[in-house]
């Protein structure tokens, strides 16, 4: 396993603004690894093998997900989920499709289990535990997505519009970005007052929130060039205090 880095910065960053950008390059140091990681190659690929997120196919197809759950009691360590869990957000935080369980199809254990994912959450985990020390067990959950962009048809990374996750915290990291133009985060304090924006522009680049005090969006994603394929994929992770 690589030897991951304090994240003072970050946490600081966190914790006085409610969000942070993390540059490619600085993010890599404190997941303390020179790229690519072991399994980077392989675990970008699977991004290639995601369905479609039939849940939204009614407002157009244009997004590709899978989905996992995994615990982390206080001390211990991180384990997957023993049984695939659904997805659910309450309507207040999800008007678009929030107040029903969500089941996607489950990331691939051995995308579970490899060094990157684990590395990722690792490193989420104790930034998040700084930020939040008396958290006794969290509920992480990881999202692959795919966002496709078609002549006509715009993807849209956050089609709920600007919003909350109704979780704790909230790490959005670029896996690839091919021929689309635009994808631009933006925050906003909860009066809807913007408080910054930034693209995620190449693999690395990450996003942190803090949920409950902070909104989140991404504009639509379209091709630069309309003959060939065009895409967004991020990996989300998102920490919640569980019961």
């Amino acid at each position: 396993m690589t030897q991951i880095s304090a994240s003072a910065d970050e946490a600081e960053t966190l914790a006085r603004q409610g969000f942070a950008f993390v540059p490619a390059a600085r993010m890599r140091a404190l997941l303390g690894i020179a790229p690519p990681l072991p399994d980077w190659q392989a675990f970008s690929s699977r991004w290639n093998e995601l369905p479609w997120d039939e849940y939204l196919a009614r407002y157009g197809r244009y997004r590709r997900r899978r989905h996992a759950v995994f615990y982390a009691v206080h001390g211990g360590d991180i384990e997957t989920a023993a049984r695939h869990e659904a997805h659910y957000q309450s309507p207040n935080y999800n008007p678009l499709q929030g107040g029903i369980e969500r089941w996607f199809e489950p990331i691939a254990p051995e995308v579970c289990s490899g060094n990157s994912m684990r590395t990722i959450l690792q490193w989420c985990r104790r930034l998040f535990d700084t930020l939040a020390p008396g958290v006794a067990r969290w509920r992480i959950e990881a999202h692959q997505f795919r966002i496709e962009a078609f002549a006509g048809l715009p993807g849209q990374p956050t089609p709920e519009g600007m919003h909350r996750d109704g979780v704790d915290y909230v790490l959005v990291l670029l896996i690839a970005r091919v021929n689309i133009a635009s994808g631009t985060t933006t925050i906003h304090a909860l009066d809807r007052g913007g408080l910054g924006s930034f693209t995620l522009t190449e693999p690395f680049d990450a996003a942190l929130v803090d949920d409950a005090r902070v909104l989140h969006g991404v504009t639509a994603v379209e091709p630069v060039d309309a003959c060939q394929p065009a895409y967004r994929d991020v990996l989300v992770v998102t920490f919640k205090r569980a019961a």
